[in-house]
């Protein structure tokens, strides 16, 4: 199964300032139309999976701009409607909609997603993930995406979490190399998930493409589906992407080839990017 590409990069592609520190989340608010936008032209790009725009949203976040809890708590099922809003438009009722459920680190806007270690225990983010976790899970979405976690202490958290509320989840490390971005080592990152029914798929996102093959094969040992969907490889020096894209189609290939079940792109792949897997792999998948 093809997911879709980088939601705020092509947010960002097609003119939108996003200099925020909601990041994506902030067109929930002002300007939700153009969120659906961009899934639409995922799925008719061959994606079956729409990633809603929640990854960077939070309670905090929300309150910094004057937003109450109740009104944070609605734009986060919007960003569930909005994925069900492209899905209807497409016609076809069998894409799958995942609730983007983005690491602490990200709602701090500091780049401390890649970086994992807040100096949080796992009980406390266990508390601060909490809220919004269960109103996604209640939002309706088909499977909440668990992604970009830095470190086995925060995926521990949100296992932990999700076996609670009972819904259908996939767990996706952002990596540097063999080792998660925290330094542990992949095989006991993924094991976190081993022998949890709610945990349907473990994989890799936000990473640079060269990482992710042998990241599919460490997965592959817990006996669950893989994802897998890296970034473009670009770089953020904090102010701008630079460098050359190395995302390519034939690298999918070797994903599926290995045993990736969902594959996809995340920041810097826009939906051609998307439409190449999608021919790539459609002998396969």
């Amino acid at each position: 199964m093809i997911s879709d590409g980088g939601l705020a990069t092509e947010l960002e592609a097609r003119g939108h300032d996003l200099s925020d520190p909601l990041w994506s989340a902030r067109l929930l608010a002002d300007d939700p139309r153009q969120i659906v936008a961009v899934h639409a032209a995922y799925f008719r790009a061959g994606a079956r999976i729409a990633t809603t725009a929640s990854y960077q949203a939070s309670f905090e976040g929300f309150a910094a701009r004057g937003i109450g809890r109740d009104d944070a708590a609605g734009l986060l099922r919007r960003s569930v409607e909005l994925a069900k809003a492209a899905r209807a438009e497409a016609g076809d009722d069998a894409l799958r909609v995942a609730a983007s459920i983005g690491p602490y680190g990200a709602a701090l806007a500091d780049g401390s997603e890649y970086r994992g270690r807040y100096g949080l225990s796992i009980a406390a983010l266990k508390r601060w993930h909490r809220p919004r976790l269960e109103i996604l899970a209640g939002a309706g979405a088909d499977v909440l995406a668990l992604e970009t976690v830095p470190d086995v202490d925060e995926a521990e958290a949100l296992v932990d979490l999700v076996r609670s509320v009972g819904v259908p989840a996939w767990l996706s490390y952002t990596i540097a190399g063999a080792q998660t971005r925290a330094g542990q080592s992949l095989a006991e990152a993924f094991a976190v998930a081993a022998g949890v029914s709610q945990i349907v798929a473990i994989g890799v996102n936000c990473c640079a493409p060269d990482d992710v093959l042998p990241a599919v094969e460490t997965a592959r040992a817990v006996g669950k589906p893989v994802i897998a969907y890296p970034n473009s490889g670009e770089r953020w020096d904090g102010r701008a992407w630079t460098g050359p894209s190395r995302f390519r189609a034939r690298l999918a290939r070797q994903w599926v080839a290995a045993g990736a079940r969902i594959v996809g792109g995340c920041c810097r792949v826009g939906p051609a990017d998307i439409a190449e897997v999608a021919t790539a792999l459609a002998p396969s998948l």
